[in-house]
This record gives structure tokens, sequence and C-alpha cells, in this order.
């Protein structure tokens, strides 16, 4: 078993929230990291603000629903690193409205990141994995992957569809661990693409009790220290205070 401390760890959607608290917090256990997301320069600010406090993080741009973009991200981390051990796959966006808006591009877009980008992610990770006999997916999913609430269902039906692989991958590849980690109200910059403006009022309202991502960065962390013979098939964090 390969430490936690030595492990190359690639996550997606690290310019913010959950990706950047996770990054954080792994690179000051000594995890060397390759960050990516869409916007360059909060990925180059975090880099920065990681290597001069002694870590490791390297970043490259990436729309995890361009399966070639995310095949070079991996390669990347390879390159750079010479091996990669876990890949969070945690990049999602949350445009929800009522299915009367018909807001179709935005359902699309929902299932090109949410959706897609994972199985990306996974074309461009488990050949290497499968190869090595070894290496994990760390697939950010919600608790909207367990039931759906009014505007959610396309957004539902994406982190539905994340669990459903999850437990695939688990299922065909026994030298392989997958983790689901299935967030409930999390302080992030999720929702902020809403353009229904019913729906964005029902979120501001929907976040008044909400854990912090650094909540979620512990319970990624969590499922990535266990030995290479458990899985942590999934966790589910939510506000103590809150009904999701």
């Amino acid at each position: 078993m390969k430490p936690a401390t030595e492990k190359v760890v690639l996550i997606t959607g690290a310019s913010s929230g959950i990706g950047a608290a996770t990054a954080r917090l792994l690179a000051r256990s000594g995890t060397r990291l390759m960050l990516g997301a869409r916007r360059a320069k909060p990925l180059a600010t975090l880099c920065e603000e990681i290597n001069a406090s002694g870590g490791d993080a390297i970043y490259q741009p990436v729309d995890v629903a361009n399966r070639n973009e995310m095949q070079a991200f991996c390669d990347t981390a390879l390159e750079r690193f010479g091996s990669m051990d876990v890949l969070v796959n945690n990049a999602g966006i949350m445009p929800v409205s009522p299915l009367s808006a018909l807001k179709v591009d935005e359902w699309n877009r929902m299932i090109d990141v949410n959706m897609r980008g994972v199985l990306n992610g996974i074309a461009a990770a488990l050949p290497y994995f499968a190869a090595r006999k070894t290496g994990q997916f760390v697939n950010v999913a919600s608790l909207g992957a367990h039931y759906v609430v009014p505007t959610g269902a396309v957004y539902c039906a994406t982190k539905f569809a994340v669990w459903a692989i999850t437990d695939g991958i688990r299922q065909e590849h026994k030298d392989i661990r997958a983790t689901i980690i299935s967030p409930g109200v999390v302080t992030s910059e999720l929702g902020r693409d809403i353009t229904d403006a019913a729906s964005a009022k029902a979120m501001t309202n929907f976040r008044k009790v909400a854990i912090e991502p650094d909540a979620i960065a512990r319970a990624i962390r969590f499922a990535i220290e266990q030995p290479d013979d458990v899985d942590v098939s999934e966790v589910i964090v939510r506000p103590t205070a809150s009904d999701f």
C-alpha cells in the first residue's frame, strides 16, 4: 500500500469550494496534486499558495465535458509525477429550474459536466489504474443522488447517474477503489448559475443552513487514507441542523 502522503491525487473543479478545500487539506499532509478547472487564474493562485507552504501542486485548465482535455489533464499528471493514484471527479454545476421552464440548454450542460465529465475522467484514468491493478476514483455526487426535489429533476438525475457509475466501477474492478461522496448543503459557488428567478430565490433560502467545504474535504481524505483492501463506498455529509 502506498501511504496517502506519497500519493498523486488529481482533482477537478479545484478552483473553488470543495475542490480547493480538498487540495489545501491534502497538500498539508504531503500529497502531490494535479489541479484542474475551467478557470486558470484561481488555479494558479491556489498552486502558488500550496507550493509556498511546502506542498507540491501543479494545475492545468480543463473542461471535463471535453474528453480530449480530460485525457490531457491525466497525461500531464503522469508526465510530471510519474504516476497517478486517485482521481477526484468533483467538477459540477447546478442551474436548477422547473422542468416546465424548458431550459434545455442548461439540462444538456448539466448532463455534460456532471455526468459526462465523470465518464471522461474514468475513460482517461481507468486504463492506467487497471494496468497497475490499483487506483481510486472519488466521485462527488450529492444528496440529490438519493432523492429528487422540485426544480432539481435533471440535476438529481445526473447525480443518480454518478452514484450508479461509481458502483459499476466497484463491481467490475476488484482492484480499483470507487468512492461516492454525497454532500448536503455546502457553502460554495454551486448554484450561482441558476437563471430561473424563483429557483434562485429558493436556493438562497435553502442555503441558510450550510457546512463549509472543509467538511467534505475531510471525508475525501478519510476515503483516500484507507488501506488498499478497504473501499469506502459512500459517505454522506450534511449539516446537522438541516433536512438536506
